[in-house]
């Protein structure tokens, strides 16, 4: 669930601020016909990012880097024309939609369809990539991550809606463009350093024998590292100009500065000014949510777990067994161990007692859907360290789904055995 909530956020945060932002700059430039072509323009990206997420889906045509390349070069294209438009028809509100208005409009409509044509295709395919562990559509394992992609969703979608209201409310209208702008050009600064990877990943059919360590590219290589190891930093940037138009509207909406004639006339003002502290006030909310999904939940989410050590036992070799006291097995906890082969292959196997029952769960430290990753305990439960699923105790020692693969053993003198020819059989699960 976690893992979802914070991907989806990092992936549509700035298409989801800019656009919003271009929408409100837009609708009160030229009214509602520009508001008009720009949501014509949202929901043709939107329309094309479903279509390309269907070809990615179902087809290997779509080569991911060069077709960001071509992005890339539009995105930077259209942002270096709105940052020349602005200035020469996008000083004042209310303009006529003329020539210099069709220019503009067009262009920061065009600019907000590739950002979602960017951004949203995969987000798309995610809920095609959750593992059902066999248990299809409906089972738990696959509603859980939904219901994470589907919050992210909807907390940007009121985002956006927030800083819409938020945008058409301030009075200061040279702030949004100045905050559209300063989004913009933080991530045309992003784009422009990830437009050369792809251009130096072809050098080779260009005939340049470029490398990213090779001095002719200088800082370009520097930037294209700096951006992709610091691509939060731009992150951060958009959501300091969201929540800089949320404390200017905020500030408005604490005095009332035009003149009233009656009671009737102080009490509407005094609520428009509620409206406006509640809208800014829920942008700050939106935005310190996001904020938190990507620090502390991505943190939580991402941080590698170490598996506990594995415990002893005695190793009857005469006999080719390995014997484990039931007494140290059986508090309900998972319990790991391991095994040098051979061909000093590490094998490792879990044993954790189930629940209101005299048995054992046992299987190797493995399984057939995540490989070697392991198992631990958390609060008791038994989870899959590399998709997090949790497992259902009493299945363990069963074949299917995430369990671990299953590694049989006897029960003699008190001691649970283990034969070495099984151990040794598992080592291709380690390898």
């Amino acid at each position: 669930m976690f893992k979802y909530l914070w991907m989806v956020t990092q992936d549509l945060f700035i298409t989801v601020v800019l656009t919003a932002l271009m929408h409100a700059v837009l609708s009160r430039l030229f009214g509602r016909r520009a508001r008009l072509f720009h949501g014509i323009a949202l929901g043709t990206g939107v329309l094309a990012s479903a279509a390309l997420a269907a070809v990615k889906f179902n087809t290997r045509l779509i080569i991911s880097s060069r077709w960001n390349h071509t992005i890339y070069a539009v995105v930077l294209g259209l942002t270096l024309a709105i940052l020349i438009l602005t200035p020469l028809f996008g000083r004042r509100e209310n303009r006529p939609f003329r020539t210099g208005g069709v220019l503009l409009c067009t262009a920061g409509s065009l600019l907000s369809a590739t950002l979602i044509f960017y951004s949203l295709p995969g987000v798309l395919l995610y809920p095609f990539s959750f593992n059902t562990m066999g248990q299809g559509y409906l089972s738990s394992y696959y509603l859980v991550r939904m219901a994470g992609w589907l919050g992210a969703l909807v907390l940007l979608l009121i985002l956006a809606r927030l800083l819409y209201v938020c945008a058409l409310s301030v009075r200061r209208y040279g702030a949004v463009p100045l905050l559209l702008n300063t989004g913009l050009l933080s991530f045309a600064v992003y784009c422009f350093g990830r437009f050369f990877v792809p251009w130096v990943n072809r050098a080779k059919w260009l005939r340049w024998p470029v490398k990213y360590t090779d001095a002719a590219w200088g800082w370009i290589g520097d930037w294209m590292m700096f951006t992709a190891n610091h691509a939060m930093l731009f992150i951060w940037i958009t959501a300091a100009a969201a929540v800089l138009l949320a404390v200017l509207l905020f500030r408005q909406g604490t005095v009332i500065r035009e003149p009233y004639d009656n009671p009737a006339q102080l009490r509407k003002l005094k609520a428009r000014n509620r409206h406006w502290r509640r809208a800014a006030a829920g942008l700050l909310a939106c935005v310190a949510l996001c904020a938190v999904i990507l620090t502390a939940v991505k943190t939580n989410d991402t941080k590698q777990v170490e598996l506990s050590a594995p415990e002893a036992y005695t190793v009857d070799r005469e006999a080719g067994v390995i014997l484990v006291p039931m007494e140290d097995v059986s508090d309900g906890h998972l319990h790991r161990f391991e095994y040098k082969t051979d061909k000093n292959i590490n094998v490792r196997w879990i044993v954790v007692k189930k629940p209101n029952s005299a048995a054992f769960g046992v299987g190797l430290d493995a399984c057939e859907v995540c490989g070697n990753a392991g198992y631990f305990e958390r609060s008791g439960q038994i989870i899959c360290k590399r998709c997090d699923v949790v497992m259902n105790i009493n299945t363990i020692g069963f074949k299917g789904g995430c369990n671990p693969i299953p590694m049989p053993y006897e029960v003699r003198d008190r001691n649970l055995i283990f034969r070495l020819s099984d151990i040794v059989a598992g080592e291709k699960e380690f390898r």
